[in-house]
């Protein structure tokens, strides 16, 4: 039953994200040219709702879905690190017009060209797994 309500949430995210344009090519290429806020808008409020949400879940000591501790580290992280990772990934943001998420949505949209991204996504996930103990992390 658990997955039927998953599946609806995600159902009900991606109609979201289609109807607010979030899902546009043209969107995308407006943020990434600086043309248009509202792409921005979005990301910035989602940020703020993340950051509102993390702070809710440590003041109330959430747990997940399986009823275990969610702990946050307060590790210091490198630099480099989020600056090569974001680097890559907005680069594949540009190059492709989509971020993980919206990529299935434009699928449901019958935008059958999306289904490379989504394969070369899948690959580059088992690549990271691969080699991950090799990587710097």
């Amino acid at each position: 039953m658990k997955r039927v309500a998953y599946l609806a949430v995600g159902v009900i995210f991606g109609i979201v994200m289609s109807k607010a344009e979030i899902v546009s090519w043209y969107r995308i290429y407006e943020m990434f040219r600086f043309e248009s806020f509202h792409m921005y808008g979005v990301i910035g409020s989602a940020v703020i709702l993340g950051m509102i949400a993390v702070q809710l879940i440590k003041k109330k000591e959430g747990k997940t879905i399986k009823g275990e501790q969610i702990n946050f580290s307060d590790k210091n992280k490198s630099i480099p690190r989020y600056l090569i990772g974001g680097t890559l990934f907005g680069l594949g943001w540009a190059m492709t017009g989509a971020c993980p998420g919206p990529m299935f949505v434009l699928l449901g949209q019958g935008v059958a060209s999306i289904g490379i991204v989504i394969i070369s996504a899948v690959f580059g996930t088992f690549l990271y797994g691969a080699f991950r103990n090799k990587l710097p992390h």
